[in-house]
C-alpha cells in the first residue's frame, strides 16, 4: 500500500482513471481520516456475471417492484450514504477526498451510481467505476430490506445490457458469495481487466425503459 498525502497528492479524476486502469484503488482508514492510500490486493475479488445468482425470494421481491430503481439522478447522496454506513470490522473508508474525486468522476460520465427508493425515499443502492468493459463496484448501502440487493441485480442487468464484460467487487465478503462472487489471483485480474479496457462497451444510465424491462427480465430467468 502506498501513502498519499491530502496536502501535495490530492486525488483527481486523471489519478483514478489511470489507478483504475492499473488495477488499483484508493481507501482511507477511516470516514475522518483526510488521507487515502492506495490498495492493491493479492486476491481480488470479482462477481461473473455468467454465473450470477439470484435467488428465488429476490427474484419475487424484483419483479414485484417494490422500489423504484433509478441510476444516476443522485450520485452525491448514494456515495454520502455509504460514506456513512460503517463496515463491520473497521468502520467506513470513505472520506471527504474520495466523495469529492467520485463525484468529479461522475460528472465526467465515469462514475455511476444506482438508486433504490421507496415511497420517494431513498433507502438503498451502491456506486462504482465503470471504464469501457470494466465496473469496479465501489460500495453500497441499505435502509430497507433487500434494497442493495435489488440494487445490485439492477446494476448487473445494466451491465449485460451496455456488453460490460467484467464486474469487480475488489473484495469478497458473505453478501457477495451469495450472488456467486470469488476470488481470484492479482494476476489473473490484470488478464481480464486488459480484456474489459480494450472493449468498446460503454455503461449508459440512460436506456429505453422497454429495453431496461427485457434484459431485467432475461436475467431474472436465467
Amino acid at each position: 500500500m502506498i501513502g498519499v498525502s491530502p496536502k501535495h497528492h490530492a486525488l483527481t479524476p486523471e489519478i483514478l482513471v489511470r489507478a483504475y486502469s492499473m488495477g488499483i484503488f484508493p481507501m482511507s482508514e477511516s470516514r475522518n481520516d483526510p488521507s487515502t492510500f492506495w490498495v492493491d490486493p493479492k486476491m481480488r475479488g470479482i462477481l461473473p456475471l455468467e454465473d450470477f445468482h439470484i435467488s428465488h425470494s429476490l427474484k419475487k421481491t424484483v419483479r414485484k417492484g417494490k422500489f423504484n430503481v433509478s441510476f444516476d439522478t443522485d450520485f452525491h447522496t448514494v456515495i454520502v450514504a455509504c460514506a456513512e454506513t460503517p463496515r463491520s470490522d473497521k468502520g467506513t473508508w470513505i472520506n471527504d477526498q474520495i466523495i469529492n474525486a467520485f463525484t468529479e468522476l461522475h460528472q465526467l460520465g465515469l462514475a455511476h451510481s444506482v438508486e433504490c427508493r421507496l415511497d420517494g425515499n431513498l433507502v438503498g443502492g451502491l456506486y462504482g467505476v465503470s471504464l469501457n468493459g470494466l465496473f469496479c463496484g465501489e460500495s453500497m448501502f441499505s435502509h430497507a430490506r433487500d434494497a442493495s440487493k435489488v440494487a445490485l441485480v439492477h446494476l448487473v442487468a445494466r451491465m449485460k445490457q451496455c456488453q460490460l464484460c467484467l464486474l469487480d467487487t475488489q473484495f469478497i465478503t458473505d453478501h457477495l458469495k451469495v450472488f456467486g462472487a470469488i476470488e481470484i489471483p492479482a494476476q489473473d485480474y490484470l488478464k481480464y481487466l486488459q480484456k474489459a479496457l480494450k472493449s468498446n462497451a460503454r455503461f449508459k444510465s440512460k436506456l429505453p425503459d422497454k429495453e431496461c424491462r427485457a434484459a431485467l427480465e432475461n436475467l431474472l430467468l436465467a
